[in-house]
């Protein structure tokens, strides 16, 4: 298929790198150009511009925040002003709930299709084509892009026909991951202030009652201390956060862990942690238990 891809930080890059191995022709835009141009090695056509790209039918963006992408989308030559009539906007970005109805109901008004997209995976899986694709929007645009999202990983979920219920979805498993990363942090901390060694109770716990990757990868992450280079930022994690008490308080749903997770964020910002992953929280728990550095056994 021929497509679009706006936006490329690690997410961004790995996404492209895994639709040009797929065999789509895509073109791709950056703000920063040299991102753009190093694509041009693996098959990419570089755009000079966002409305060059939206001459594509299908036009993906993967950017930071809410802003980042009305930005993209609203301002003059922006996407919205740009795509064709018919073409379709795939937002794979994290974002809130109301701009991802808004995007839906400004797009249907400019004749243009819309779905949100959001993935689960860090930048290798990205890059490796292992992404879990959640879609909401109309049937139709889903199957067309079906072949696009297939080349991004083997796990898609088509949750409805509107397309913020595939925001609700990412929200609530980043909201799960975070509570992994604190959960994580606290157990960890609490075995090693008591004599614990805490890669060997990860290694027990791991291939016992919690098997999921996601606990080996992030709590290797907390026992090693390894928060650096980020996987997915500190701040994007409160802001995923964030999104998810906005949306739980429209939708008259208590969250109270989110709130308390939330505030475990702002305490590792408030540390000077601004440009590490956001497993660094666990690093929250072991400070406030008097440990400052990982097990020796560990590093």
């Amino acid at each position: 298929m021929e497509a679009a891809l706006i936006g490329l930080g690690m997410m961004g890059t790995g996404i492209a790198k895994s639709l040009l191995r797929g065999g789509h022709r895509l073109t791709v835009y950056n703000r920063t150009i040299s991102r753009a141009e190093a694509l041009r090695d693996d098959g990419a056509q570089v755009a000079a511009s966002i409305a060059e790209a939206c001459r594509s039918e299908v036009v993906f963006t993967m950017v930071a925040d809410d802003a980042a992408l009305e930005s993209l989308v609203f301002s003059g030559g922006g996407i919205l002003a740009s795509l064709p009539r018919g073409a379709v906007h795939v937002s794979l970005s994290t974002i809130s709930v109301a701009l991802s109805d808004k995007l839906a109901a400004e797009h249907a008004n400019a004749g243009q299709g819309f779905l949100a997209a959001p993935v689960f995976g860090r930048p290798e899986a990205a890059e490796a084509a292992r992404l879990a694709v959640v879609v909401g929007g109309p049937a139709d645009l889903v199957q067309k892009c079906r072949p696009l999202f297939d080349s991004m990983g083997p796990k898609l979920f088509v949750v409805g026909e509107k397309p913020s219920l595939a925001n609700v979805v990412k929200l609530s498993g980043n909201f799960l991951i975070a509570t992994v990363l604190e959960s994580l942090g606290e157990a960890i901390a609490f075995a090693r202030k008591s004599g614990v060694d805490a890669g060997a109770l990860l290694d027990f716990l791991t291939s016992t009652l919690f098997t999921a990757p996601l606990y080996k990868t992030y709590g290797n992450l907390i026992v090693e201390g390894k928060h650096e280079p980020a996987g997915f930022s500190l701040p994007l994690g409160l802001k995923d956060m964030r999104l998810v008490l906005q949306a739980a308080e429209s939708a008259s749903v208590p969250m109270p862990i989110a709130s308390v997770v939330r505030d475990r964020f702002i305490t590792a910002m408030a540390r000077g942690n601004q440009d590490k992953d956001w497993s660094v929280i666990g690093s929250v728990a072991a400070e406030d238990a008097g440990l400052t550095k990982p097990s020796p056994a560990a590093v």
